[in-house]
């Protein structure tokens, strides 16, 4: 298969500097010392194996970030994401600036207002967010709004990730949702979209590990909702998803799935793919043979040393 390279140019400085291809984990943002030095070998191995970005889930904050960068030197680092009702703006902006000044500049600051079953704070979500981002713009040492994208779904937020940041970074979504985010935010922004992966050739095993990790986000109404607009029903919503549900927003099968899959996104207007490797304990498994895999698949060209 081919390289990415050949694709639509980046539309803009940051997706340059996330590149065609990235991770998404939530096992990869622990700062526990143990598993800060499983994230940084994982990382190094990312970066060699020629991923642009590692996004760190699970709601992070931005120290967990610090083991990727210490152990990489090109590998850009994002939060997805960060939730605005756990850490306040002028700390954020302040930790922001010291890891950027440590690594290059290598940080990429990802938000959103996370789900109203997360945090009792949870409040008018969109103002909530223009809240955030101007203390954001106030701090002493401000987030540059080309530095920072949101994790954004519906028109209202993902307008405001092309007035105030530097992108969208939208979650379980289809193809579909992409070339609808796309028109909604001009050709300015960056659109940093995360597919789910599971890189297994049974079928009806995949869409069981599919389906065991799906029901989790079908509780939370912000996803359900997008889903809707989709043209999703609650029928599809129902032990863990309909057939018809996985495969609009899994890839599901060997690679060369997994690369077709990708394809109608990056057709659809994303600028960036993050890739989350699904398997039986997404959130403490580290599936580095699988990130191998996938990386020849696309034809990252990993370096050496």
């Amino acid at each position: 298969m081919n390289s990415e390279s050949a694709e639509r140019p980046a539309r803009a400085p940051l997706a340059a500097d996330l590149g065609r291809i990235g991770i998404w984990s939530g096992a990869l943002n622990s700062s526990d010392q143990a598993r800060g030095g499983e994230t940084a070998e994982a990382a190094a191995e990312l970066e060699r194996l020629g991923y642009g970005t590692l996004w760190l889930g699970a709601s992070p904050g931005v120290a967990q970030a610090r083991p990727a960068l210490d152990s990489t030197s090109r590998l850009t680092v994002a939060t997805g994401i960060i939730s605005i009702w756990d850490y306040e703006p002028a700390a954020v902006a302040a930790e922001f600036a010291e890891v950027n000044e440590a690594h290059g500049g290598r940080f990429v600051l990802g938000l959103g207002v996370s789900h109203g079953a997360a945090t009792p704070r949870y409040r008018r979500p969109y103002s909530a967010m223009t809240d955030y981002l101007d203390a954001l713009d106030a701090a002493e040492r401000p987030v540059p709004p080309a530095r920072r994208v949101l994790a954004a779904l519906g028109p209202r937020m993902l307008k405001l990730s092309a007035d105030r940041a530097g992108g969208a970074h939208p979650y379980l979504v289809t193809p579909g949702h992409t070339a609808q985010a796309r028109a909604e935010l001009g050709d300015g922004a960056v659109l940093a979209p995360e597919l789910k992966v599971v890189l297994d050739e049974d079928l009806p095993r995949a869409r069981a590990t599919a389906r065991a990790y799906l029901s989790f986000y079908l509780a939370l109404p912000n996803y359900t909702n997008n889903l809707r607009r989709l043209g999703f029903e609650d029928d599809d919503f129902r032990d863990g998803g309909s057939d018809r549900l996985l495969d609009a927003v899994f890839a599901l099968g060997g690679a060369d799935a997994v690369h077709a899959r990708a394809q109608e996104y990056l057709a659809a207007g994303a600028d960036h793919l993050a890739l989350q490797v699904v398997t039986e304990d997404p959130l403490h498994d580290i599936p580095l043979p699988a990130y191998g895999t996938l990386a020849a698949a696309f034809g990252l060209g990993g370096h050496d040393g």
